[in-house]
């Protein structure tokens, strides 16, 4: 048997890891070793680690960040214990192939871990563009230290390639955030209402807001000026998600706590609201507001409309439920109010959710397995594209 590592540091990416957790689990030619670290072992951002017990899975290892601060210097420190952590845990536990989603740092050190230790990493969501976050920097170097990739559209399909990467290694296969949507039985309003003691009983929106990493003290003002413009929207009620262990995400988190305290009658928030409540929320939610990308991969899955407030996900392939705007209150109010406008939900009724694919899990495992069992070489060329 081949063992496959997953690396897992947030309660968002475990949610989209969860298809390919469950096709390698029950694959005879596979072994499944889940590494949980980050935010899972943090009781701040929820002990998530153990809702992947919760849902029948054994975490392997748990490599400590020991994320107790959220500036500069506090993530560089972290980012080297879990350097420390994974040293040990990749010499004992030797997997035959590692499977890493996304852009956080947390991810980018257990690229950075593998590659000296000479295992392969296949690399879901590469190719991407975030201009306003060191998550662009982080998710080209992840791709450059990785043997095989699963990009969720065409466009970054071209873009891996275009980073020197071979062809015959690069797969379009479509989001798993997408899949998740289309295969997992969401709860019903009733359920959902009773599990988080919230009633959908006027227009609700869903709030995801981190920070603008490659700009310098912008988390207060920019998410000041979406909480006065939600303190104006009376009408709505509002279910918060909280911000990630990132460089002043504390910030934010603690506003949101006070708009909650003092709005108790129609909001609410969540430091994990797991993957199961927040897609089964979104249903009945006639907007998401933020800066998420969420909101630009799963969110137009449910036609409804995104409110994408600055340039935390500029670059990023978009449907066209997804409204842009600049951090600025007027700005946003005028967003929110038209893509709550009778006009535009007409608009995106039918609208088409660019990161769809087929049977995406099922790609990755198989293609995982494929490279796992013949061996792969991690000696690369660098592909040149011709002029």
């Amino acid at each position: 048997m081949k063992k496959i590592c997953i690396v897992t540091g947030t309660r968002a990416e475990y949610g989209l890891l969860k298809p390919v957790i469950d096709r390698i689990n029950s694959d005879e030619e596979l072994e499944l070793c889940l590494i949980a670290t980050g935010m899972h072992l943090s009781t701040e951002f929820g002990l998530t680690y153990k809702e992947i017990e919760s849902d029948g899975y054994t975490v392997n290892r748990k490599v400590e960040m020991l994320l107790s601060a959220d500036t500069p210097s506090g993530i560089i420190k972290s980012m080297g214990v879990e350097m420390i952590g994974l040293a040990d845990v990749f010499e004992e536990e030797k997997p035959d192939f590692i499977i890493l989603l996304g852009d956080r740092y947390e991810i980018f050190v257990a690229a950075a871990s593998a590659m000296i230790h000479r295992i392969p990493v296949a690399h879901i969501h590469g190719g991407e563009s975030t201009e306003g976050s060191i998550d662009e920097a982080i998710r080209h170097s992840i791709s450059k230290m990785s043997a095989i990739h699963f990009a969720s559209t065409e466009r970054y399909r071209r873009r891996i390639i275009q980073l020197g990467e071979q062809p015959e290694r690069v797969f379009c296969v479509g989001a798993l955030g997408v899949e998740g949507i289309k295969s997992r039985k969401l709860l019903s309003k009733k359920e959902l209402e009773n599990n988080i003691n919230f009633d959908f009983d006027a227009e609700t929106v869903m709030v995801t807001f981190h920070p603008v990493t490659l700009e310098s003290c912008t988390a207060s003002s920019q998410f000041n000026a979406l909480i006065n413009v939600l303190d104006r929207c009376k009408e709505l009620k509002i279910i918060f998600t909280k911000a990630n262990a990132d460089t002043d995400g504390r910030i934010i988190n603690q506003m949101i706590d006070e708009f909650v305290q003092k709005n108790k009658h129609r909001s609410i928030a969540f430091a994990s609201m797991g993957q199961l409540r927040y897609l089964s929320a979104l249903q009945f939610c006639s907007a998401v507001i933020g800066n998420s990308s969420s909101g630009i991969i799963e969110v137009p899955s449910f036609r409804i409309a995104t409110i994408n407030i600055g340039d935390r996900q500029k670059g990023r392939v978009c449907a066209e439920s997804v409204i842009h705007c600049e951090p600025i209150e007027d700005k946003i109010e005028e967003a929110i109010r038209l893509g709550l406008s009778k006009d535009f939900r007409k608009k995106i009724e039918n609208v088409k959710n660019p990161y769809e694919g087929v049977e995406t899990s099922k790609q990755i495992v198989e293609t995982v397995r494929k490279f796992a069992k013949q061996g792969i070489c991690l000696k690369k060329i660098f592909f040149d594209i011709e002029n």
